[in-house]
């Protein structure tokens, strides 16, 4: 396994030893035990979920993907492009994610993005290359080097979970700057995903309470 990623065999001991570096994770382990490894699979399928959920609710995004799910069975580039607007509306899809989704299954169709080659790209060159693409920003690249790559060194700074989980970990003015976050979050590297695992464990642990 290249030393860029995590799987359930390592995730336990990292998080532990971000644990060990940092007392307020320690304290996210002490009181909510360990988050769950959230994984996806790569592909095409997984990307169309992650902009679904783009500044709207999991529960509604969820929604709109099982809606496509049932519409076509296997979510595919070439089986999306069939699909009309109204098709995709009747999905649950908005304006803007019909756009982003159509985008994205023309960019692959098309040959101009190659999602097989990631497992040999940089995050920033898998960056670079998905960000290109209409309607896919930082956030959504991020999202899916953590969960589908399992790259253990991203910080998503427009998770808005994640930064209300850091300002309450952390103990942090309202007013704290999204750079003054980032200088934060290099003290895990290389292990930030697994920090913002924590932290986004610490959030719902929080909300369920």
């Amino acid at each position: 396994m290249a030393p860029n990623t995590f799987s359930k065999k390592n995730f336990k001991p990292i998080c532990d030893q971000l644990g060990a570096l940092d007392s307020d994770l320690k304290l996210i382990l002490d009181s909510h035990g360990y988050p769950p490894l959230w994984k996806r699979s790569p592909g095409f399928e997984t990307l169309v979920h992650i902009i679904l959920e783009q500044q709207v609710s999991l529960a509604s995004a969820k929604a709109a993907y099982i809606k496509l799910k049932e519409r076509l069975v296997h979510i595919t580039p070439a089986g999306l492009l069939l699909l009309t607007d109204d098709e995709l509306k009747a999905c649950y899809f908005s304006r803007q994610k019909i756009i982003y989704t159509k985008a994205l299954a023309q960019a692959i169709c098309s040959g101009e993005l190659k999602l097989n080659r990631f497992p040999k790209m940089s995050n920033e060159e898998i960056r670079s290359a998905l960000t290109k693409i209409k309607g896919i920003g930082n956030w959504t690249a991020d999202v899916y080097l953590m969960m589908a790559m399992q790259r253990t060194d991203l910080f998503p700074l427009g998770d808005i979970a994640l930064i209300n989980s850091i300002k309450v970990t952390k103990n942090l003015a309202p007013a704290v700057t999204r750079e003054e976050i980032a200088l934060l979050a290099e003290t895990w590297k290389p292990y930030q995903t697994v920090a913002a695992y924590l932290l986004w464990h610490a959030y719902l642990s929080r909300k369920k309470r």
